[in-house]
Parts: structure tokens; sequence; C-alpha cells
């Protein structure tokens, strides 16, 4: 049952981070990528439909997170509250700059909705990418489960390290070339044929870096996603966008899946002493209480997964970027 939850739980947390990861790469391109008004806003109507049921998977990985391993939640709730704050503070700006930025007829008005856009889809981006860093490389956890130091210092010091930079990097990076695939497979006309060129040309960038990254670590891991970048901005070079995008979405999935299995069965790695590492077993809830919820899952995730698939399905076609002459 303990493997069982650790699945979904990895589940969720890859959905959301692939399905977020587009849309906050799309709010970030938005402004960049479209040169007026009519060009921004085509940008932004592709993910119009879909936002907001994307961020179910983060209650969704939330939630499972503290029902079924309630330790775990707490550590990482406790340790890194103030990051957490910041996110939930951007992913609100971003909800009241995509929800009221159609509100007002003034261009300047809409061009402040996307610069808040912009600026809070990257800096969530920024911020997971941290932490998921911070999950890779551990925390100061003691023999009693509490995380060392206190205050405001312990809860921003895990975003300091060489492990939190990379990992906000990479998460941006990430949710960029999410956008701009995303973007060049749901958009027509000059949109599409920047964000064609953006993914080309970010695919090409991030071989590059990954292979110095490689290379330098002797990480086969990182080569394989060096190869990968290359393959996204040769598929985007060739016109074939899903291809693109899917390659794209399967890269960041395999990342997450990375950072959650990296040291096996071990949730939480101590910097402290090895010993004192949290693991599944240990930070798992009661076998009743995993018994409990699983009911309420089986019911409940089908469903989820059954509209957001309906949903991207009545939503398919692509969004004309270019003026249609009337």
């Amino acid at each position: 049952m303990i493997t069982f939850w650790f699945a979904i739980l990895v589940l969720a947390w890859v959905l959301y981070f692939v399905l977020e990861g587009f849309d906050f790469g799309v709010g970030v391109l938005a402004p960049f990528l479209g040169r007026d008004e009519h060009e921004r806003g085509a940008a932004i109507r592709t993910i119009g439909p879909f936002w907001d049921g994307n961020e179910v998977w983060l209650v969704a990985a939330i939630g499972v997170t503290f029902a079924a391993f309630p330790d775990w939640y707490a550590v990482l709730l406790s340790a890194l509250y103030l990051p957490m704050v910041g996110i939930l503070l951007l992913l609100a700006v971003r909800g009241v700059a995509l929800e009221f930025r159609g509100k007002h007829d003034s261009p300047a008005w809409r061009r402040r909705c996307d610069r808040l856009l912009a600026g809070s889809s990257a800096g969530v981006a920024l911020l997971w990418g941290a932490q998921l860093g911070v999950f890779v490389d551990g925390l100061p956890l003691g023999a009693d489960g509490v995380v060392s130091g206190g205050g405001i210092g312990r809860s921003l010091s895990p975003l300091m390290t060489p492990a939190a930079g990379l990992g906000a990097l990479g998460g941006l990076l990430g949710a960029v070339l999410l956008g701009a695939t995303f973007l060049a497979l749901r958009t027509t006309g000059p949109v599409r044929r920047r964000a064609v060129a953006l993914a080309r040309n970010g695919g090409n960038l991030g071989t590059v870096g990954l292979l110095l990254v490689g290379v330098a670590g002797g990480s086969r891991v990182v080569l394989v996603a060096a190869v990968a970048c290359f393959v996204v901005g040769m598929l985007a070079r060739q016109g074939r966008e899903g291809g693109a995008f899917a390659l794209t979405a399967a890269g960041v999935a395999g990342a997450v899946v990375m950072v959650f299995t990296a040291h096996g069965s071990v949730v939480l790695r101590s910097t402290l002493d090895p010993m004192w590492s949290l693991t599944r077993a240990g930070a798992a809830a009661s076998a009743s209480a995993l018994e409990l919820i699983t009911v309420a899952g089986v019911i409940v995730l089908p469903g989820v997964l059954a509209y957001q698939a309906w949903s991207y399905w009545v939503f398919r076609r692509r969004i004309a970027s270019e003026r249609v002459p009337s």
C-alpha cells in the first residue's frame, strides 16, 4: 500500500509539473512572442481553458502527501514554508492577471496584466525548480525528525545551495521549452513561427549546456537529457510540433520521477547523518489510513483524469495569431 500511494503521489506531481509547466512557459513567453495585443491575446488564449484545471494537480499532490505521508509533509512544509508561501502568492497574482486581463479594453491595462503574468509565472517556475533541487540535495534533518536551525534563515538557507540554483535554472528553462513547444503546437501565424524558432534554438542551447554539465560531472542521465534536447530542436525545425512537445513533456516527467526516486526508499535525505534520513515507510500513514484514502482515490482520480482528457480534446484546435481580414 505504501508503494502504491508513493506511485500516486509521484504521478500527481508529474502531472502538475508537466501541465502547469506549459502554462508557466506560455505566461513567460506571451509578452515576448506576441508583438501586439492581438498576438499576445492569442498566445494567452491557448491556456485559457486549461490553466485552472491544471492547478487541480497541485491540490491533489499536496493532499496525497498530507494524507499518505504526513511526516514527510510536516518536515517539508515546516522547513520550506517561506518558499511555499511565495509560490502561493505568485499563483494568486498569476490567476488575477489571467482572469482580469480581459475585464478592461485599455491596452495599458492589458500590458500590465501581461507583465504580471510573465513575472509571476517565471517566479513560480524558479521557486519550484529550486525546491526540487532541495529535495535531491536533502535537508539538515536531525535524529528527532526536525530540521535544524530556526526562524526565517532555516526556511531560506536550503535555497542558497548550488543544487537549488541549478534546480531553479532547470525549472525555468523546462517551463520555457514546454511553453514554446506548446505554442508551436496550438497556434498559427506569427506566434507559431516565433515559438518554433524559440523551441529550435532552446533545444540547441539546452543540448550544449547539458553536454557541458554531463561531461564535467560524468552523469549519463544529463547526457541523455542533452540528446533529448537536441531531438526536440530537430523536431521543431522539421515542423513536427506534436513530437517536440511530447518529448519535452516526457523529459520534464522523467526529471520529476528522478527527483522523487533519487535516493531509493529515502524520501528526504538528511545532510547531517544518513541514518536520520526519512524513508517512505517511516513517513507513511498507518495501514488503516492508507486503506481509507484508497477508497476515495479509486473513485476520484479516474474522474479527474477523464474530465481533463475530455477538455483537452474539446479545445484541441489551433488558435490563429494572424489577423483575419474582415
